[in-house]
């Protein structure tokens, strides 16, 4: 499977009890409040890597173990099931708890012409892993070197991304941005025209900025550490010279801009931080991230964010409203027709700073509006309210 996921299947994991046979578009923009199960969706694909790579329970008890996996815990949810689908392809598993506080496999199978193989029950790890199936295999490079779920929040002075490292760590940009210096360089020997547009994106959100400096540490080659020049000097900077907006400005721009980028991309609000114009550049790199080839995405961009702004520069198609009623997160999709009246003078992030999109604070023990009540004819509600307005 050599393209990102079409439709993704989540049961019985953190809050989100069920989420069916989802469509995954090239871009995806998760909004909500907080604890509305955002970051939840991002999780889980952290979960599917660690599965994939035979590590689930290594996760799983990182995690909390399986009481802390499960929708409202083991005794409301005795199952987590997942499907994901691309194309003719398919991958579907079931996770029971243990005793012991485990999850292991009740079930696990593979799509492939029109059938579902199973791969045994009962087994601590993925068996996937041990097939013959070129489709699976196919399957399993995708999914161990394209779901990586970025979170540069991490810019404190003991970061890795402030700090030397390994020379040679350069392979690809680690989740954390923590071999930032390496990577840069080695796309500079390889990929000098890549390196050239990072650059020059950095110097649009950095006007101050010139260009990184790139070189192993004079007493210890196998070494390098993050340094920059500014506009008019020739005096090197280090890493700890740049504010955390721009040095995660730069890990994003580094993740978006990279000459190979992974299939499935995912950032955890990576608005943090950044400047109102550095956000729109920001959403202009994860527009041109995420490709589009017909009706299929051939990259794939899921984005969770608590930024009005940076939803204001997307379309509304690219919008996943988040909510949670009775701790269960649903997913909604938006869509232009229903928006057109509200477009002719909002933003989208202020529709949602105004609720008109759902995704805001609410009390969860209340059911969802309908789309009546939401908004499923903004025109007619905006006119109203316009006409309230003059009367008053």
């Amino acid at each position: 499977m050599s393209a990102p996921l079409d439709k993704l299947t989540i049961e019985g994991f953190k809050s989100i009890r069920k989420l069916e046979d989802f469509e995954l578009r090239a871009l995806n923009v998760l909004i909500g409040a907080n604890g509305a199960g955002k970051s939840n969706f991002v999780q889980f694909f952290r979960l599917l890597r660690e599965l994939i790579e035979r590590r689930l329970q290594l996760a799983v008890q990182t995690a909390g173990g399986a009481d802390a996996c499960l929708y409202l815990g083991p005794k409301v949810t005795t199952t987590l099931v997942a499907k994901l689908c691309s194309g003719a392809f398919g991958y579907r598993f079931t996770l029971v708890p243990t005793a012991d506080n485990r999850l292991v496999f009740a079930d696990e199978e593979v799509l492939e012409n029109g059938a579902w193989i199973p791969y045994g029950s009962g087994q601590a790890e993925a068996k996937i892993t041990e097939t013959n199936s070129l489709a699976a295999l196919a399957f399993l490079h995708h999914a161990a070197s394209g779901w990586v779920a970025y979170h540069f929040h991490d810019t404190s002075d003991t970061a890795g991304v402030r700090r030397q490292g390994q020379i040679n760590d350069h392979e690809y940009l680690r989740a954390d941005g923590g071999n930032l210096a390496a990577f840069l360089r080695r796309i500079s020997l390889t990929n000098p025209t890549d390196y050239a547009r990072i650059r020059d994106v950095v110097r649009l959100a950095a006007p101050f900025f010139n260009d990184f400096k790139l070189h192993p540490v004079p007493w210890n080659p196998d070494m390098i550490q993050l340094e920059w020049r500014q506009k008019g000097s020739d005096y090197p900077l280090r890493a700890s010279q740049l504010s955390d907006g721009t040095l995660r400005f730069i890990c994003l721009a580094t993740a978006l801009l990279q000459p190979e980028r992974p299939p499935t991309m995912l950032f955890d609000e990576p608005e943090l931080g950044l400047h109102p114009y550095a956000l729109a550049l920001l959403a202009s790199l994860f527009q041109q991230a995420a490709e589009q080839s017909g009706t299929h995405a051939t990259r794939q961009v899921i984005v969770s964010t608590q930024s009005a702004p940076l939803v204001s520069e997307f379309a509304p198609e690219d919008i996943i409203v988040v909510e949670r009623t009775r701790g269960e997160s649903v997913f909604r999709r938006l869509e232009s027709t229903q928006l057109a009246g509200w477009l002719e003078d909002y933003t989208l992030g202020q529709l949602w700073e105004k609720n008109v999109l759902g995704g805001g604070p609410r009390n969860e023990r209340m059911p969802l509006p309908s789309d009546g009540d939401r908004g499923a004819n903004p025109t007619r509600e905006k006119d109203e309210s316009s006409a309230g307005d003059e009367r008053s």
